[in-house]
Order: C-alpha cells, then structure tokens, then sequence
C-alpha cells in the first residue's frame, strides 16, 4: 500500500505537470498572436481562447499583458556560440562566416518570435534592454573569435570597431529575417572586416 507521503508527491507532480503545460500553450499562443496582431492589438481573451484555457488563467500566470512579452523574451534562443566550433586559426573572415552561420541557425530555430520581438522593441522597454543585452552579447562574442582567429596579425586597435560592426549587421539581418532579404552582402562584409583587419606590413 502506497503511502500519504508518495500520494502528495504524485499529486503535487500531476499539477506541476498540468501548469506548465498551460502556461506553454498561452506561451505558445500570445506569440502567434503578438506576431498576427500586434502586443496592443491583441486582447487577452483571445489568448486563452487560442490557448484553450480560462481568461483567469492568463491572469494567473501573467498579471499584466506586458508580463507576457517579458516572459516571451525569455524564449529567445540562446545566443551563445561554442568559440572552439568556429574559430579556424589564421583566417579571420572563415572564422566570422561560422560564428554568423551559428547565429543564423540559432535564429531560424524561432524567426516568429525574432520578428515579434524586433518589431515590439520600439515601444517596449522589457524587450528593448533584452535586446540590447543580446546585441552586447554578440559583439563580445566577434571580438573574442576575431582575435582568437587573428592572434598577432590583428591590429588590436581596431577590433573593438569592427567587432561592434559585424555585431550590428549581424543584428540588421535578424531584424529583417523574414523579410528574405535576396542581397545578401554578408560574406564580403565579414571579407571586408578581416582585411582591414590585418596588421600593415612592417617595412
């Protein structure tokens, strides 16, 4: 015969269970519907409808509307790259074409969410310092492949620049992934960078 204390545990399990599974379907729902609609066009009730739960239940998890966009920011993939996967020793642009690459994919893993919350930063704050922090994120980490990939030959003055640079085009793309942007000029920027890059000759 079970006891009391594995009853409790079994029930306790069961509705954790149970909550997280609702709170991932109105998760799930206000970003389509953010992403359809617009944040300030879409009202809560339609959530829970989408969702397939009660109107409370969206208060419950989420006390106000903007709890929601704060929670889906969350969400993001992780923008973080193992160096040791992309950096190729001497070749600073081979090197920056792999970093992009893994950014990319990290990116295609949710293109809805990245487009929702690109467009929703303007007028929220919550969504605007999270991707500023993920912009800070990114260009630290070009600068350490740069410079991991360069070693002596890079003119170290400038990398903090060009890492900034490749950070902002590389945050341009995303901002606009899903508008398949046919003209593509990454690969001779980071070309571009790597050459400038370079130190000049000792004469």
């Amino acid at each position: 015969m079970k006891s009391w204390a594995h009853f409790e545990w079994a029930h306790t399990w069961w509705r954790n269970a149970v909550d997280d599974s609702a709170r991932e379907r109105i998760l799930a729902a206000a970003e389509e519907l953010f992403a359809e609609s617009g944040f300030d066009a879409t009202p809560t009730s339609r959530i829970a409808e989408r969702a397939g739960v009660p109107k409370g239940l969206v208060h419950y998890y989420f006390r106000r509307k903007a709890d929601l966009l704060a929670a889906l920011v969350l969400r993001l993939p992780d923008g973080t790259v193992d160096q040791k996967r992309v950096v190729v020793v001497g070749d600073i642009a081979e090197s920056l074409r792999r970093l992009v690459a893994a950014l990319d994919a990290r990116l295609n893993a949710s293109p809805l969410l990245s487009h929702l919350l690109w467009r929703e930063a303007d007028t929220h704050s919550a969504v605007r310092d999270a991707l500023h922090e993920r912009y800070r994120a990114v260009a630290t980490q070009i600068r350490n492949v740069i410079l991991a990939a360069g070693g002596a030959a890079v003119a170290a003055k400038d990398v903090d620049s060009a890492a900034a640079l490749v950070a902002l085009a590389v945050s341009y793309r995303h901002s606009v992934a899903r508008l398949a942007v046919e003209d593509d000029r990454m690969d001779q920027e980071l070309t571009f960078v790597a050459e400038a890059l370079r130190q000049p000759e000792a004469e």
